[in-house]
């Protein structure tokens, strides 16, 4: 597999990691690398700037970000790159993630953050995936081979529950 670092994930903080493996762990299943940073938006702007504003040149084709409570990351990175942006709004704080859904999810018209749910750091992977399919056939077909794998499962299981409970 294509071992070319085409993701950029970000991170508000360490305190996020525990969420953003996921999508670590389906990027590297799918065969693929990643970049991942710890920016935040409040705490080191200028360095957020600088990954948003590079990354087209670095290679990346997308990059993720996931980020809680006021969850500004994705917005700001999206405002310095047209490098497609998927925000991840993690469960934090009182409001248990909805403040970094809505905070995600609002973005004025022009700059665009394709958002997933709250914790849904594995389908931010996949729709990155999905993104960079477009351009990468093995990509695509990769990616069909594991929702057949996916279907085949649920099948399996079910006709294993079916015969464990017909009466």
């Amino acid at each position: 597999m294509d071992k070319t670092v085409r993701i950029l994930v970000l991170m508000g903080s360490e305190s996020d990691l525990p969420v953003m493996e996921g999508a670590l762990r389906v990027i590297e299943e799918m065969g693929h690398s990643c970049e991942l940073r710890i920016c935040s938006a409040h705490r080191m702007p200028d360095v957020t700037m600088e990954y948003a504003k590079s990354a087209r040149q670095r290679g990346i084709e997308v990059i993720i970000c996931g980020a809680g409570m006021a969850a500004h990351l994705a917005g700001v990175v999206a405002s310095y790159t047209t490098v497609p942006v998927i925000g991840v709004p993690l469960s934090s704080g009182a409001l248990g993630g909805v403040d970094s859904l809505y905070s995600t999810v609002q973005m004025p018209t022009g700059i665009p953050v394709a958002t997933v749910a709250i914790n849904g750091a594995k389908n931010a992977a996949y729709l990155a995936l999905e993104i960079l399919s477009i351009k990468y056939p093995d990509i695509a077909n990769q990616l069909a081979l594991h929702r057949e794998n996916m279907k085949s499962q649920l099948l399996s299981k079910s006709e294993e529950l079916e015969k464990r409970y017909k009466t």
